[in-house]
């Protein structure tokens, strides 16, 4: 009972930190927090769980994103418009756990970039960017030992993230009647160009047969203030690249399918974005801050120990409020690019 008491505390802990928090905004808005799979949630035998704490160490996780964003918003307002700017992207993201103990793991995330985007105003051309994003190191704990006999746990991680992805591609345009080399959009950029460090939890609780409660966020500290990256902007304040702060966070109820071993589905809400202003360090720069709430339908399914995981956020709501250099100089306020939906896909493999 004690323990029980102390699950359900420091699971109504990490939901609110959730609640709190900060990637993919599906468009402009340049958040890339990855998702990792919760293999917990998926019941292969009578109350056991995919996640199985076997002998085994090593899980490979392969995820992927997709979306296109052409809807144009000025605050939670959205404008039609005759010509868009369609910003089309694709993000692969690598993941690696292995266990050091039943409690204890190291974590390793490599995310890779491609998108592409027809820019309507100038530097206007068609710009196409591929790389390596930000890759991210750390360790992750369970607050209580695995198996719990109260069918839930709650997990929390720290990483560092290292400025390995580039974040001045450019791309041809026309500018002034003449051809150049322009920094492509920031949104477009595989990373950030600063040092920062993540942290999140996740957490389950099992309700009934086969249904879980579960909650996911993880947010990430840029302390540094501007990249140095010319954005070819004559807004005041705004002619380099903020280096950002971004957050993502999850939750809902997962029911495992009677009479399908391995297979369950999900409803839940998420939420991710850029703020305004960073935690830490100051906010200058361009940045297109921005928050996208969405439905979060889902599914997941095991297969002799390989996970597969889908998700198709469909967006409720948007905003894109005023970044600092626009609350300071008083400019009208920005605007940006979301899509309605993004494709989420994952396959993770226990070794």
């Amino acid at each position: 009972m004690k323990n029980q008491k102390r699950l359900y505390l420091s699971f109504a802990f990490a939901a609110m930190t959730l609640a709190a928090g900060r990637a993919v905004a599906q468009g402009c808005v340049a958040a890339h927090s990855n998702q990792r799979p919760m293999s917990q949630l998926v019941k292969t035998d009578e109350g056991g769980s995919s996640g199985g704490w076997s002998i085994h160490n090593l899980t490979v996780d392969i995820g992927y994103r997709v979306f296109n964003s052409n809807k144009y918003f000025q605050g939670s307002k959205e404008i039609p418009r005759p010509n868009a700017v369609e910003n089309h992207q694709n993000i692969f993201d690598i993941g690696v756990e292995y266990r050091l103990s039943p409690r204890w793991s190291l974590l390793a995330d490599v995310p890779v970039y491609n998108g592409t985007r027809n820019q309507i105003y100038p530097p206007v051309g068609i710009y196409q960017v591929s790389g390596l994003g930000d890759i991210t190191l750390g360790a992750q704990s369970w607050l209580f030992r695995p198996p719990t006999e109260n069918g839930g746990n709650v997990a929390v991680s720290a990483s560092l993230k290292l400025p390995t992805g580039i974040n001045n591609a450019t791309g041809s345009a026309l500018y002034k009647g003449n051809v150049i080399k322009a920094t492509a959009d920031q949104s477009m950029q595989p990373g950030d160009g600063g040092w920062g460090f993540v942290l999140g939890t996740v957490g389950y609780k099992s309700l009934w047969q086969g249904s879980d409660l579960y909650g996911q966020g993880q947010y990430l500290f840029n302390p540094e203030n501007t990249s140095n990256v010319p954005t070819f902007r004559s807004q005041p304040g705004q002619s380099v690249m903020s280096v950002t702060d971004q957050y993502l966070f999850r939750a809902g109820l997962s029911q495992g399918v009677p009479k399908l071993r391995g297979l369950a589905v999900s409803l839940g809400i998420r939420g991710e974005g850029v703020p305004v202003r960073d935690l830490l360090g100051d906010s200058d720069g361009f940045r297109r801050p921005g928050f996208i709430l969405s439905l979060d339908p889902g599914l997941m399914y095991d297969f002799r120990g390989t996970v597969l995981s889908v998700n198709g956020p469909w967006a409720l709501y948007r905003n894109r409020p005023p970044s600092v250099p626009e609350i300071q100089n008083h400019t009208t306020n920005g605007d940006a690019f979301f899509a309605d939906y993004t494709v989420i896909a994952s396959l993770s493999h226990h070794f």
